[in-house]
């Protein structure tokens, strides 16, 4: 499959060849789906934590004695059902973290890939670099380009000027190689690909 390559003025310098393995599957939601799920579970810091009964900072004397007040018999004034007291099977820290094989998340990034290039939202680009890191110089670039909501994959080393000129423009986000993943793939309208990011994923995934 042949995609044409743009500069980042919006010119054809040319095309690139991509690989039928990377973007050419049927994309399949389920693979997709369970891939967000990981990544979301993974990202959960799961530090939410409450008290209970045995941890509340209360006093442990019999809140009033056993018989002969016509009330219901109590002790503790720790008990979940007092205010102050401690929660009932509460929150506690814990891991959300699940497996899912080293081969299913390389799949669902094939897939991913695929999905993008099928709703052809995927562009190629010439080379990630700008000689300033001017953020409006840089928005009317990508104004030229139709990109108001993308996901940019740039190579191994990010221009630091390009990367600073990008940082600050809503719903655009940049990426070196290493870091292009599934969740991030999805949530922007456009996927941006520098050639060296997809010569990397050619090796990737050879």
């Amino acid at each position: 499959m042949d995609l044409t390559v743009k500069t980042l003025e919006g010119k054809d310098t040319g095309s690139v060849s991509l690989s039928d393995a990377i973007y050419g599957l049927t994309p399949r939601e389920d693979i997709l789906a369970r891939m967000v799920r990981w990544q979301l579970a993974k990202k959960q810091q799961g530090t939410h934590k409450s008290k209970t009964r045995a941890e509340v900072s209360r006093t442990g004397a019999k809140m009033y004695k056993q018989k002969g007040t016509g009330r219901a018999r109590h002790h503790s004034a720790r008990a979940p059902q007092f205010r102050g007291g401690g929660k009932a099977h509460g929150p506690v820290v814990r891991s959300h973290a699940h497996d899912l094989t080293k081969k299913f998340r390389q799949l669902a990034l094939r897939h991913a890939l695929s999905a993008k290039f099928r709703a052809e939202n995927l562009i190629i680009i010439d080379d990630l670099v700008a000689a300033d890191a001017k953020t409006k110089a840089m928005t009317g670039l990508f104004e030229t380009l139709g990109l108001t909501n993308a996901l940019i994959i740039g190579g191994a080393e990010l221009d630091s000027n390009f990367a600073l000129a990008a940082q600050n423009i809503p719903n655009i986000d940049v990426l070196p190689v290493q870091g292009i993943n599934v969740y991030d793939i999805l949530r922007r309208g456009k996927l941006v690909l520098s050639k060296a990011a997809v010569e990397a994923l050619e090796e990737r995934f050879k």
